[in-house]
């Protein structure tokens, strides 16, 4: 049984920028690989474009979940926090809210937290993460592996979570590689949405920067895998709404 009944509204994916051509062409964009990880549902998905459209009352949404951006939310771009003010409503509204890498930092800063660059380095290919104590009576998080493998390709992060946040992911990089807010509002600094392809690409595309960090592409591309874990946090989340 859901936990929240708003069963005529759509979910409605932000859309907060663009992933590389390349993948553009040969997987989609963002909200599409949101949408397929969202699996069949008898939901309607609403796209909105945070940068151009207007953002949707929090009475016509069932269900949010703000995408990843190569933007950065320290640029405090007039469409990214008029984005903040938003989600405040979605939160107070008790609807349920799934952030993601950039969506995650948004979440995080709207409700207190700070966001920065990450003091050592990027985070980038198939990493371990561990799930905290926390998760065993949380909504989404309930019943997966204490570790499983997340897709992460990000530089900024949510160096102090907001005052009512609770942490329920992490790895020896990342203190807070998940966290929620409320009973409804969740936020992941990976990416369950992607799969070995994104990353693959990310790694290449980013590749000034990850021999910059001192890593050995090489390395990196051995160690993409699925995963699957990872990537039921959508399916997960759509039946909760």
């Amino acid at each position: 049984m859901a936990l929240w009944r708003n069963l005529m509204n759509p979910i409605t994916i932000i859309k907060t920028g663009k992933t590389f051509p390349d993948l553009i062409d040969e997987h989609g964009d963002f909200e599409d690989w949101i949408s397929r990880g969202l699996g069949r549902s008898n939901r309607k998905i609403n796209i909105v474009n945070a940068e151009s459209d207007p953002l949707p009352e929090p009475s016509q949404v069932g269900g949010a979940i703000i995408s990843g951006s190569h933007a950065y939310v320290t640029d405090n771009l007039d469409w990214c926090l008029a984005l903040e003010e938003w989600t405040k409503g979605i939160i107070k509204h008790q609807i349920p809210l799934l952030g993601i890498c950039f969506g995650h930092q948004v979440i995080a800063k709207a409700m207190g937290g700070v966001v920065d660059f990450h003091p050592i380095s990027l985070e980038i290919g198939t990493k371990e993460i561990e799930l905290l104590p926390s998760c065993e009576n949380d909504p989404l998080f309930i019943g997966l592996p204490g570790r499983f493998k997340v897709h992460l390709f990000h530089s900024q992060s949510v160096i102090q979570l907001p005052p009512d946040a609770i942490v329920l992911a992490r790895n020896e990089f990342e203190p807070h590689q998940a966290f929620r807010i409320g009973k409804n509002a969740w936020g992941v600094q990976f990416h369950p949405e992607a799969n070995s392809a994104a990353t693959k690409s990310y790694i290449k595309n980013l590749l000034d920067d990850v021999k910059s960090a001192n890593f050995e592409p090489e390395q990196l591309f051995e160690q993409i895998e699925e995963t699957p874990y990872s990537a039921s946090l959508l399916k997960r989340f759509a039946e909760l709404i």
